[in-house]
């Protein structure tokens, strides 16, 4: 070999091992790479056309294409592949669905005489679990095994994980039984996966029997663990349970992170426990006053650091300004700004909801001003807030700019949107306004609900135009919309009040002929 090609073949070669593994490919200099290296004579080593494949595979998932086209460009040049380039390549069959080709792959191996490694069976049974054939990973399982082959943790966590996406628990759970100890050694991960499985099935007691059994076997939980559990026994309202299960975790020096955080302060503020609530505030936040009402267990992870998130400041906020503690709800906005994390239109959204229902609106009002201001529009949700304050504030003039300003900023209110505004007009005596809106709503075809109807029949009460009341009552259900209790009742009232007993009366017998009130019940 000369001196110059010498040269070069080091230059590629070096050039190679040191830009080819990093993950930060450059797709344009691999390919040339590689066809300067096909170019050489003698051809490099196999392992330093490996590199390349490996290294585009591994920093961008729309090098599949690439790198078969190169292996296919290997073989025509009569450079022998490796076990590694057949794995390589069918790794990549395997991501683009194209399950067949990793097959003839694996043909192609068997018949040069490889022998394939576990990384070649499990990258195939990871392959037929992406592309939803898990049934078949599990058949290509029993096949391999039954000739001799061996797989391992990693193939066995893989074939559960799929399993368990597909549905199929209680056969992950069989592959586990029939592994323990016997093929494989088992590891958290494939309990957990089960455990978390079945949880999310409400199948809890299971999920419990599980995780003794996985402690039995001296195989320990981690964070993963814990959480499916503490959000299974969530999911099923048993809270004392998650609470013990989170009590064993920081006993067991297991750090709790944002996701399990997550879960109990979800769980917590829907069942409407406030105190509880306040005591994860303490834990999350740090908040000083709060820290000597927690319990035990909160004050053993309050000495620990975990950093919440927007999505656990969110879930707080939200249920704070839900109980009508908004200053609370603030206070929280004010300190996840001061920490560098950015709230969501979902917090500011929740935020402003609160501000307009304790009718703070100038508040609520530069809150939107500084969501645009951030780059976050508001949406429909949030303009709804504004409407429902400025009608319950009797300003149904704004809110009627208001309606007209969104719909200018090419945001389309919602049948809520309207119902409000509707509402707002009937109670402040301008009923012919709100059946203007009405009946432009039939027109283009939005779908009323009973809400909007029982709005429009209580205007028409308010206004004592109970005949027409009663004629929308008898079109409610040819629009497809079923009068409820409220709608009657709304009508009822009215009538006794004006002394119209013997249309209540009727009104009352299609009320108990519907099932809607009981026989002898008063309406007062």
């Amino acid at each position: 070999m000369s001196q110059m090609s010498q040269f070069s073949l080091f230059r590629t070669l070096h050039y190679s091992h040191s830009k080819f593994n990093s993950n930060h490919v450059d797709v344009h200099d691999a390919i040339s790479s590689f066809y300067r290296m096909l170019r050489m004579n003698p051809s490099p080593s196999i392992i330093e056309f490996n590199k390349i494949l490996g290294s585009l595979v591994k920093s961008n998932n729309n090098n599949y294409p690439i790198a078969i086209s190169l292996y296919h460009r290997l073989q025509l040049n009569a450079i022998t592949p490796s076990i590694v380039t057949f794995n390589t390549v069918i790794n990549c069959y395997c991501h683009l669905g194209e399950m067949d080709f990793a097959f003839s792959v694996l043909a192609k191996i068997l018949k040069m005489g490889y022998h394939p490694d576990t990384i070649t069976l499990t990258t195939l049974i990871k392959g037929l679990c992406l592309n939803g054939k898990v049934h078949e990973a599990l058949h290509f399982h029993d096949h391999v095994i039954a000739r001799g082959f061996r797989l391992n943790e990693v193939s066995y966590g893989i074939l559960i994980n799929g399993l368990c996406k597909m549905g199929e628990t209680r056969a992950a759970l069989q592959v586990l039984r029939k592994i323990d100890g016997k093929l494989v050694n088992t590891n958290v991960v494939m309990y957990s996966t089960i455990i978390d499985s079945l949880c999310k099935e409400k199948l809890v007691t299971e999920a419990y029997e599980l995780y003794s059994q996985m402690i039995v076997k001296k195989v320990s939980p981690d964070v993963v663990t814990f959480s499916a559990l503490i959000y299974g026994f969530c999911m099923v309202g048993q809270f004392k349970e998650a609470f013990g299960l989170f009590h064993e975790m920081v006993l067991t020096n297991i750090n709790p992170d944002v996701c399990t955080f997550n879960i109990l302060v979800d769980a917590l503020c829907k069942e409407g426990s406030t105190k509880e609530t306040k005591n994860v505030l303490a834990v999350m936040m740090k908040e000083v006053n709060q820290v000597n009402k927690a319990k035990h267990v909160f004050n053993i992870i309050g000495k620990r650091r975990v950093t919440p998130d927007v999505h656990s400041y969110t879930i707080i906020i939200k249920r704070l300004c839900k109980i009508k503690m908004v200053d609370e709800a603030l206070s929280l906005f004010n300190e996840m700004r001061c920490k560098g994390i950015t709230p969501d239109k979902v917090t500011y959204s929740s935020l402003i909801d609160g501000l307009c229902k304790s009718e703070r609106i100038s508040h609520a009002w530069e809150l939107l001003d500084q969501m645009h201001a951030r780059g976050q529009p508001a949406d429909v949700i949030t303009y709804t807030s504004f409407l429902h304050a400025l009608c319950k504030n009797h300003q149904v003039d704004k809110a009627v700019a208001l309606v007209k300003k969104i719909k200018d900023q090419g945001i389309q209110p919602n049948i809520n949107t309207y119902n409000i505004l509707i509402d707002g007009l009937c109670k402040e005596g301008r009923f012919e306004n709100a059946q203007v809106i009405f009946q432009d709503l039939l027109i283009k075809g939005y779908k009323v609900t009973v809400w909007t109807y029982n709005i429009m029949i209580n205007g028409l009460c308010l206004e004592g135009l109970f005949d027409e009341a009663m004629t929308l009552l008898e079109k409610m259900e040819d629009n497809g919309c079923t009068p409820d209790v409220v709608t009657y009742e709304t009508i009822i009232r009215a009538l006794f009040k004006n002394d119209e007993n013997h249309k209540a009366e009727k009104l009352l017998r299609e009320m108990i002929a519907r099932g809607l009130l009981e026989e002898k019940v008063e309406i007062r």
